[in-house]
């Protein structure tokens, strides 16, 4: 049991992962069609960017803390 309690938990922690790595691709790649649309607005996308995908990796660090969790107390 505890085998498949640790596996969960891998797999958690792996999907948070994917997750934060799709959504911090997405918002690159949008910013940059932004940027490409609008030059003179590049400040504010950048910023509205970094701001977007340090919430993104906060959420996925939480992630991984809780699947790690798992592991620990499994």
């Amino acid at each position: 049991m505890e085998l498949l309690h640790v596996g969960l938990s891998a797999l958690g922690a792996g999907l948070a992962v994917i997750g934060a790595a799709y959504g911090v691709g997405k918002i690159g790649g949008s910013a940059m069609d932004a940027i490409a649309r609008q030059p003179e607005a590049s400040g504010k996308i950048q910023t509205a960017m970094i701001i977007a995908a340090a919430l993104v990796e906060g959420v996925a660090l939480f992630g991984v803390v809780a699947a790690l969790l798992g592991v620990l107390t499994a």
